[in-house]
């Protein structure tokens, strides 16, 4: 029996995935997807969503310890960790559903089960009825990634946990260690400590959030610090010994080695690609470190094959895959597609206070050669801020002195995650200084401080 055949399979049904097979069934092409485990991958079960759900429960909790600030009053004050994970897991639940809802209304052929491509234009796929070929011109890897695992750290789900052992989490920790303090750890240090886990975090680099902008990060830390966590940095965990119901870690500094006693470790230190299994390598796809090598269209230099989201490399972020996913679909129809920009992706974390980005942190611009003109803006000096209760915060933008080109822009605060994207369209429509200053921001909100950062950038700021 002939293979079946389609315009374009995608291999992975994540947030790149299943967007990729969207726009492409919009576009007309006859498309199949496979997926070896759930609809919506790991961002919609076990990444973006699930994890939101958890911490917006933790925002709650600590809201209601604060009632009294806001003339309330909320008594016996507690938790129940099994209904907030219930709830968790129920929100993500609803949004793969709607996927498949998605997946029927958009025509796309689903295949629950391991893809491999064993040669051009060809997938095969083991399902538990057997293993089945179809074909297709084109061909899109969106198989993600998965948690690094390194040698002696490897979670066990009892007293080492992954991210994904966390998300179920069916005790509450009491004395935690977090390895690894990028978005992931310090989500999860966040939403434990909040809960009244006694929270260390541990991070290699010399500052937690190692990525974001030095003082924005270091703005983070004395608010992590004032929470109650212990931050250790420049620290390195040599060694884990697993004892009953405890742990004991091994932890090296400058000053040498120590030890200390935890009953649960999350470690989050990083991830890799999943590109065992597909064949590639007997293909001639390049694979660098874990992930593919792509050009800037996503392209792996075979002829019909494109690879997206994680598995293609930094920045590993849902929005990311998911416009990748768009512009290969658009590629394969045909029509005019444009490369994504990785200045001008936001990178965001849903910590306490929460932080985000855009575009070159201070010190990235100044190695670059910019002459550069920085502004600032305190949460403390916005009414908003003040009439919720959120003072401790900042905005700080970095433009090109020059020509005013905005080069990046980073923020620590309430809802800053929201806000961010005002300056992400600024970076895609190559906005000025000029522009920003000329924008009416409307009033009290606490994206008023946007401005004010880009006045105070020209010394210019009007409640500062």
């Amino acid at each position: 029996m002939a293979a079946k055949s389609f315009d374009m399979i995608v291999i992975g049904a994540g947030p790149g995935g299943y967007v990729a097979a969207i726009r492409g069934a919009q576009l007309g092409l006859k498309v199949a997807i496979v997926e070896r485990e759930h609809l919506g991958g790991i961002c919609l079960n076990w990444g973006c969503i699930p994890t939101k759900a958890l911490l917006r429960s933790a925002e709650v909790f600590h809201l209601m310890h604060r009632a009294k600030e806001f003339g309330l009053s909320a008594d016996k004050i507690g938790f129940d960790l099994a209904a907030v994970v219930a709830r968790s897991r129920a929100v993500a639940k609803q949004l793969s559903g709607g996927i498949g809802h998605l997946m029927k209304k958009n025509k796309i052929t689903v295949l629950m089960g391991e893809a491999s491509v064993p040669r051009k234009g060809v997938v095969s796929v083991k399902t538990d009825k057997g293993t089945e070929e179809i074909t297709a011109k084109n061909i899109v890897l969106a198989t993600g990634a998965r948690a690094r695992q390194l040698p002696g750290l490897e979670a066990d789900g009892d007293l080492v946990w992954s991210y994904k052992h966390a998300l179920v989490a069916k005790r509450m920790p009491k004395k935690l260690l977090v390895i690894g303090s990028g978005a992931i750890g310090i989500e999860f240090a966040s939403f434990f400590n909040t809960l009244g886990a006694d929270t260390t975090v541990v991070e290699v680099m010399d500052r937690v959030l190692p990525v974001e902008d030095a003082e924005i990060s270091a703005f983070a830390k004395k608010q992590f610090v004032k929470q109650g966590m212990k931050i250790l940095e420049k620290t390195t965990v040599k060694q884990l010994d697993r004892g009953k119901g405890k742990v004991t870690a091994h932890l090296e500094d400058a000053k040498g080695v120590t030890t200390a006693e935890f009953d649960t470790v999350i470690s989050a230190v990083g991830i890799v690609g999943n590109v065992e299994g597909l064949g590639l390598e007997a293909l001639g796809v390049k694979i660098d470190r874990t992930h593919v090598v792509v050009d800037e269209f996503c392209r792996t230099g075979i002829e019909g094959l494109y690879a997206i989201g994680d598995i293609a490399g930094a920045p590993w972020l849902a929005h990311k895959a998911s416009h990748e996913g768009v512009m290969v679909a658009e590629l394969i129809a045909g029509k005019h597609a444009h490369p994504i920009k990785p200045g001008s992706i936001a990178g965001c974390t849903y910590c306490h206070p929460q932080v985000a980005s855009v575009g070159m942190t201070e010190a990235k611009a100044k190695e670059a050669g910019y002459e550069v003109k920085v502004g600032r803006f305190p949460f403390i000096g916005n009414g908003k801020a003040i009439a919720l209760g959120e003072a401790e915060g900042m905005v700080k933008t970095v433009f090109d002195a020059k020509t005013g080109e905005l080069l990046g822009a980073h923020m620590v605060g309430a809802e800053v995650t929201e806000m961010i994207q005002g300056y992400v369209i600024g970076r895609t429509l190559e906005t000025t200084e000029e522009d920003l200053m000329h924008t009416v921001f409307p009033h009290p909100t606490l994206s008023e401080m946007m401005h004010e950062s880009v006045l105070d950038a020209y010394g210019r700021a009007l409640h500062m």
